[in-house]
């Protein structure tokens, strides 16, 4: 092995435990879908008045492979340390990992 590979490696391990997943399914079709959210890049960042960040907000629509096109709003709100602590859904339902396969 070479010390390129070995730090690609790593790299991508890093980036996963920065990252979590959500499932999600289609309330029209029923069609499982699942997406993934980098803590890092993807959360807005809302500050108090002191200027510290109090929370994180996170909008995302998803839509499925194409049998029916109906966009899934998702939306995150999490605590300073990026840990979800409210969610909500419109055109779907959230799931455990294990049901993101569709169900048609």
């Amino acid at each position: 092995m070479t010390i390129g590979f070995l730090k690609r490696l790593l790299s991508r391990k890093a980036e996963e435990e920065d990252a979590i997943w959500i499932h999600v399914r289609c309330g029209k079709c029923g069609e499982g879908i699942k997406s993934r959210i980098d803590l890092r890049h993807d959360l807005t960042p809302r500050y108090g008045e002191g200027g510290n960040v109090t929370s994180y907000f996170l909008r995302k629509v998803l839509i499925g492979s194409g049998r029916c096109f109906q966009p899934i709003e998702v939306k995150l709100t999490f605590d300073a340390n990026r840990n979800i602590i409210s969610r909500e859904i419109t055109g779907g339902d959230f799931i455990a990992e294990g049901q993101a396969r569709s169900s048609q």
